[in-house]
C-alpha cells in the first residue's frame, strides 16, 4: 500500500485490496454454497441437518475469526507508523491467546453441544447428522484459527491477494473432499451430510499449511522472522489485542447468531421451511460478500491511512466504498425478484421446497439491501480501532430490535416463518443509521486531536 493523493489514486488502491478480497470470500462462501446444494440432492434430512449443524456453529466460529480479525487494524496502523517490530511481536504474542481461544472454543462445543440438541427436539436422524457433522468440522478448528493469525498479518500489509490465491487454492479441494466423503467415492462409505464436516476439516489444516509456506518463503513476511526467538507469552500483550479483537468478535456474535437463533425457530415450522430458510439464507450470503469484503478492506485502508495520520484520506475511502457497495449489491439483488425460481431450483428438486425458498428470496432483497449500508460503516469504524460502540448497537439492532420485532410478526402477526427475515431487515437498517451517526463522531473527534 501507498499514500494516494487522488479519488482515482485511491479507487485504484481500493479496487486492488477489495478484489482479493471478495475473492477470497466468495471462494470461501462457495463450500457453504455446495454443501448446501449437494445435501439438498441427497435428502431433506441431509440438508436439515447441515443446517442446523450450520447455525449453531457458525455463530460462534465467526466470533472467534472476528475475535482474531482484530489483528488487521492493529498491525495496520503499526505498519503505516514503519513500527515492524511491533508487527513482529504482536503477531508472535497473537498465536498464544489464538491457540488458547480454540481450546476454549473446543471444550465449549464439546460440553454444549449434547445439551442443546435433545432441546431442539429434531427428528432423531436430522439430529443425528447435525452432532456428528459438528464432530467432524471440530477437528480443524486448531489449524483454522492458527491460520487466521497469520492470514490476518499478511493482509495488514495489502497483500490481499496472497491470501486469495491460498483461499482459492483449499477451496476447491475442500469442495472436492466433501463431494468424496458425503456421496462415497473412491471406495469411502457415504457419509451424507456428515461428509462436510470431514472435508472441512481437512481443509482447513491445508489453509495452515499454506499459510506458514508464504510467511516462510515471501517477501516481506520472511524478513520479520515470525517463527525465530518467541518471546514469552505477556498477558498485557493480550489484554491489549484483544482489547480490539474481543468486541469485534461479540459484533460477530451478535450478527451471526441471530441468524442461526432464526435457523433454530424454523425448526418449528417443520424440516421443509428449515431446508429452505437455509437455502435462501445461504444464497443472501453470498451476495453479501460484497459488502463484506468492502468492510474488511476499509479496515486495512483506514487503518492504514490512521496509522500515518492522514485522516482526509481516509474519509474519501469511506466515501468512495459506500457508493461502491450500494451500487453492486443493488445491482444483483434488485434482479434477484425476476429470477427466484430458477435460484430456487438450483438448491432443491422438489417443486413444494422450491416454492417456500422462492417466498423467502423476496424477503433476501430487502435484506442485501440494508446490509449492504450497514456492513461498510462497520469496516470503517474498526479502522480507527473504534469497536465497543459498534458491538452495543450490533446487540441493540439484532437482539433488541431484530429477534423480537421477527417474533411478533411470526407469533402474531400472520406472517409465520417469513415474520423473522421482516424482523432481520428492520434490526440492520436500525442499526445502519446508527452507524452512521458513530462514524461521524469519531470522525470529527480523530480531526479535533490531530488538529
Amino acid at each position: 500500500m501507498k499514500a494516494t493523493r487522488s479519488y482515482g489514486e485511491k479507487a485504484w488502491q481500493f479496487f486492488a485490496v477489495l478484489l482479493p478480497i471478495f475473492i477470497t470470500q466468495l471462494s470461501l462462501i462457495a463450500t457453504g454454497f455446495c454443501n448446501t446444494v449437494m445435501a439438498g440432492h441427497i435428502s431433506e434430512m441431509d440438508l436439515a441437518g447441515v443446517a442446523v449443524g450450520v447455525n449453531l456453529f457458525m455463530p460462534f466460529f465467526g466470533a472467534a475469526l472476528g475475535i482474531i480479525s482484530g489483528l488487521t487494524p492493529v498491525i495496520a496502523q503499526f505498519y503505516g507508523a514503519g513500527k515492524g517490530q511491533a508487527i513482529r511481536y504482536t503477531v508472535k504474542q497473537g498465536f498464544y491467546w489464538t491457540f488458547a481461544l480454540a481450546l476454549v472454543f473446543l471444550a465449549f462445543g464439546w460440553i454444549a453441544v449434547p445439551l442443546v440438541l435433545p432441546a431442539l427436539a429434531l427428528e432423531p436422524h436430522v439430529e443425528y447428522i447435525t452432532a456428528h457433522y459438528l464432530m467432524a468440522v471440530s477437528c480443524g478448528i486448531i489449524p483454522i484459527f492458527l491460520a487466521g493469525v497469520l492470514r490476518n498479518f499478511i493482509d495488514a500489509h495489502g497483500y490481499t491477494r496472497l491470501t486469495m490465491l491460498i483461499t482459492m487454492t483449499t477451496v476447491p479441494v475442500n469442495i472436492a473432499l466433501n463431494y468424496i466423503f458425503m456421496y462415497g467415492k473412491l471406495g469411502l462409505p457415504a457419509f451424507g451430510g456428515i461428509g462436510a464436516g470431514i472435508g472441512s476439516a481437512l481443509a482447513f489444516t491445508l489453509n495452515l499449511v499454506l499459510n506458514v509456506a508464504v510467511v516462510l518463503t515471501m517477501h516481506p513476511f520472511r524478513d520479520y522472522r515470525i517463527f525465530h526467538d518467541f518471546p514469552r507469552p505477556r498477558f498485557a500483550s493480550w489484554r491489549r489485542q484483544l482489547a480490539v479483537g474481543i468486541p469485534i468478535g461479540g459484533t460477530m456474535f451478535t450478527e451471526q447468531s441471530i441468524f442461526g437463533a432464526v435457523g433454530l425457530f424454523m425448526t418449528s415450522y417443520g424440516t421443509a421451511v428449515v431446508a429452505a430458510h437455509q437455502a435462501a439464507m445461504n444464497f443472501t450470503t453470498i451476495v453479501y460478500m460484497i459488502p463484506l469484503s468492502v468492510s474488511m478492506a476499509l479496515t486495512i485502508l483506514v487503518g492504514y491511512e490512521v496509522g500515518a495520520r492522514r485522516l482526509r484520506d481516509a474519509h474519501q475511502y469511506v466515501r468512495l466504498a459506500r457508493v461502491l457497495s450500494l451500487v453492486f449489491v443493488g445491482s444483483i439483488a434488485l434482479p434477484l425478484t425476476q429470477f427466484k425460481g430458477q435460484v430456487s431450483a438450483i438448491y432443491a428438486s422438489s417443486q413444494e421446497l422450491q416454492t417456500i425458498i422462492g417466498g423467502f428470496l423476496i424477503y433476501a432483497v430487502f435484506l442485501q439491501m440494508s446490509d449492504c449500508i450497514n456492513a461498510p460503516l462497520q469496516g470503517a469504524l474498526r479502522g480507527y480501532k473504534d469497536v465497543h460502540v459498534t458491538f452495543w448497537l450490533a446487540v441493540l439492532s439484532n437482539w433488541v430490535i431484530g429477534l423480537p420485532l421477527g417474533w411478533l410478526m411470526a407469533n402474531y402477526g400472520g406472517l409465520g416463518p417469513y415474520g423473522y427475515w421482516i424482523g432481520l431487515i428492520a434490526g440492520i437498517a436500525v442499526g445502519a443509521v446508527c452507524l452512521i451517526i458513530r462514524l461521524r463522531k469519531v470522525e470529527h473527534s480523530m480531526r479535533k486531536q490531530n488538529a
